[in-house]
């Protein structure tokens, strides 16, 4: 390996390491999946609509928390247990609404978005469900995340929500926390800065390979 051919292959892994930031969502999902992020229009009477039925399942999902509790022993687990409250009050006001389905036809419940859900317009829309806590909305911490995905679950161009529901210690039972929620936010995140972090991964066949193993025995 010649001098040149190293530099040059040092630089291209130096570039690599360089994150991309401040990328708009709209312009990711676009090339990710081919489809757009219909922005919000507050003049259109068709998504007024829709935004003022959010606000009812905000409310809905928010009384049902609320009744029930949710019981986790950290904050961080608790988004996932929303994502069903939400769910039932789309349905409850008149949406069908369920995981969505990938370009394969399969329904996915991992990875971004949580949801769709068609509105009396026909029209599917995307959904995430996210919680916050309100000591911290202002911080750095990272709360969104997105990984591409060869049988990716966006598959129309849609309008892409999300729903947020700002979390609080209510109370304890054994080792777990009792949460429920004081606040709710819907959000229209086609602007959304989002950044690339590039990984080097690898996996167990190859990092087990036998010719990288010095030793090994059994107790």
């Amino acid at each position: 390996m010649n001098d040149e051919y190293t530099k040059r292959l040092e630089n291209v892994i130096k570039q690599m390491l360089i994150p991309l930031k401040g990328i708009p969502l709209n312009l990711v999902i676009e090339a990710i999946s081919n489809h757009k992020i219909l922005p919000f229009d507050p003049t259109d009477a068709k998504d007024v609509t829709v935004l003022n039925n959010l606000v009812k399942v905000c409310e809905i999902a928010g009384r049902e928390i609320n009744t029930t509790g949710i019981r986790r022993t950290r904050p961080n687990e608790v988004g996932n247990d929303i994502e069903p409250f939400v769910r039932d009050a789309l349905r409850t006001i008149g949406y069908r609404a369920d995981a969505p389905k990938t370009k394969s036809g399969s329904k996915k419940a991992t990875g971004y978005p949580d949801l769709e859900f068609v509105d009396e317009f026909g029209r599917v829309n995307y959904l995430e469900c996210k919680t916050f806590n309100i000591e911290n909305i202002n911080t750095t911490q990272r709360s969104f995340y997105l990984s591409p995905s060869e049988d990716f679950k966006i598959t129309q161009d849609a309008h892409h929500f999300v729903i947020s529901f700002e979390i609080y210690v209510a109370g304890r039972q054994g080792r777990e926390n009792i949460y429920k929620c004081k606040s709710w936010k819907v959000l229209s995140v086609e602007t959304l800065p989002v950044d690339v972090k590039y990984e080097f991964n690898s996996d167990n066949a190859r990092l087990y390979a036998r010719d990288l193993i010095l030793a090994e025995g059994q107790l």
